[in-house]
């Protein structure tokens, strides 16, 4: 077994970047149902830039869930070092990666090791590397519980209805707003696996990106604005949220859903009147589903891009990173 402690990156007050501390913590122990990981990549989240900016209770949660100082993070790859006896789906040597306690503030996955409920957890492709790796849970399983299928039965703490997906297929055109970053690039490829027509939104800069992801046409949000551009769309996935959102409603068909990643500013009577759904869900970790995902990876059928990397010692800067925004696919850490 490795000594009893590790290096790992934490919190002892909240604020910017500057806050993120590379110290010494205990190794953790697995728990009933965990394994120990050795992390070799954690992918960047913006979880982890909310914690570390003082929000410490998850949307939907009553009370205050973060006690500081925390270890930010959910997404890891790593190897299993050790397994609680409970545990029969994972071996130490198996290679694996996952979304750890999401929703919540416990993933503590800016370290060298971390306890992760096997729950939690999938093979990794062989097919793909660490890095890669790290960078798919979160981003991967938000595009997948919006698109493809939720996999749970607890609503978003945002609306009281359970999220439906749209049936994608041959006959569906699919708008994805902010289609460069970590869940619109998944949520285009995973649109085009199910057959469906997708219309990509970004800066100019991700063109090229977008259209190898197979991105059917292309809108610089520079230049001009999809609602004026395209009409009858059947599904509009938003990772970009904000006060502008509720423009792309008339991009939609009567019938038609929007489906907003991050809350927006809606009109509940512009929503009627236009005949459309608004959706949101909460992603929550799920390893059969990451499974799932996994396989497509290992396809080349869908892809993870690596905008930057950094090493664990230097998540300030990661942060700093994805401070400046636009972000082509994911930030990831890495662990020696």
């Amino acid at each position: 077994m490795p000594t009893h402690t590790m290096r790992a990156v934490r919190l002892h007050e909240h604020g910017g970047p500057e806050v993120l501390r590379y110290d010494e913590a205990p190794i953790p122990e697995p728990g009933p149902g965990e394994v120990l990981v050795r992390v070799h990549a954690v992918g960047v989240n913006p979880p982890d830039w909310y914690v570390r900016g003082g929000l410490t209770s998850m949307p939907g949660e009553p009370d205050a869930t973060v006690s500081l100082p925390v270890i930010p993070g959910t997404d890891v790859s790593g190897v299993v070092e050790a397994v609680a006896a409970d545990v029969h789906d994972f071996a130490v040597g198996d290679e694996v990666f996952g979304l750890l306690r999401f929703p919540s503030f416990d993933g503590s996955a800016y370290a060298e090791y971390v306890a992760a409920p096997a729950s939690d957890l999938a093979r990794k492709p062989t097919g793909i590397d660490h890095v890669h790796a790290a960078g798919a849970p979160m981003a991967g399983l938000t595009a997948w519980q919006y698109l493809i299928e939720v996999g749970h039965d607890r609503p978003s703490p945002f609306q009281e209805a359970r999220h439906r997906p749209t049936t994608l297929d041959a006959g569906k055109t699919v708008l994805v707003n902010g289609a460069a970053g970590g869940v619109g690039h998944f949520a285009l490829q995973l649109a085009k696996w199910k057959g469906a027509r997708v219309i990509a939104v970004a800066s100019g800069a991700h063109e090229s990106f977008l259209r190898e992801l197979g991105a059917d046409q292309f809108i610089d949000y520079t230049k001009s604005r999809p609602e004026e551009l395209v009409h009858d769309i059947d599904l509009v996935l938003d990772t970009v949220g904000g006060p502008h959102s509720s423009r792309l409603l008339r991009t939609l068909k009567r019938g038609g859903a929007l489906f907003p990643v991050f809350p927006g500013e809606f009109d509940e009577q512009e929503i009627a009147k236009l005949g459309v759904t608004l959706s949101i869900a909460q992603v929550r970790s799920n390893g059969a589903q990451l499974a799932e995902l996994g396989h497509l990876l290992d396809a080349g059928t869908v892809r993870v891009a690596i905008d930057s990397t950094f090493a664990l010692a230097d998540a300030r800067a990661a942060h700093e990173r994805a401070a400046r925004g636009h972000i082509q696919g994911k930030i990831v850490l890495t662990v020696a």
